[in-house]
């Protein structure tokens, strides 16, 4: 799968019991969008059950997965599903994906750095954005609310930020 068609939903983050199941750490919407998918990376995993931990997470098992071993040899293992797979978005709708990268302009034209992460930390999402490198150290990174006051407009090509939250 193209890297760049490719989202991550999940990633393995270690064994549970003997029988081959998996912890899972959840990305975006959660386990409702995990169960709507049965087949990951390529297909190289099919998902045969699965169920809240109670924790935020998952607990899953996988057809290709038998036993202790094989489970805890896949932790840190993403994954994903092909993007044209995921449902058509509404007005105004994003996939987190879709905005990781995407160059931040100020509405005001002045370049603002990229977006480097996406976070939801109960309310709304939240756009981290990294400022250019300078002399070789990694660019100050700020964070804007991903709403219409602060971000009035963003589309596949960038991401627009209303100046009064643009920091300097």
């Amino acid at each position: 799968m193209a890297e760049d068609n490719a989202v991550t939903l999940a990633a393995i983050s270690g064994a549970v019991g003997v029988t081959g199941e998996v912890r899972l750490k959840l990305f975006g919407a959660g386990l409702p969008e995990l169960k709507q998918h049965k087949r990951f990376n390529d297909g190289a995993l099919t998902l045969k059950k699965i169920r809240s931990d109670n924790k935020g997470g998952a607990v899953a098992r996988f057809e290709e997965i038998t036993d202790r071993n094989a489970a805890e040899a896949l932790r840190s293992t993403v994954l994903t599903i092909p993007r044209d797979t995921l449902p058509e978005l509404g007005e105004g709708e994003y996939y987190h994906t879709d905005l990781l990268g995407l160059p931040a302009v100020s509405d005001t034209g002045e370049p603002l750095g990229t977006i480097c992460a996406v976070e939801n930390f109960g309310a709304q999402d939240v756009i981290e954005i990294e400022r250019p490198s300078v002399d070789g150290k990694p660019g100050k990174k700020f964070m804007i609310p991903m709403t219409v006051a602060a971000v009035p407009e963003w589309d596949a090509e960038r991401l627009v930020v209303s100046a009064d939250f643009a920091e300097v």
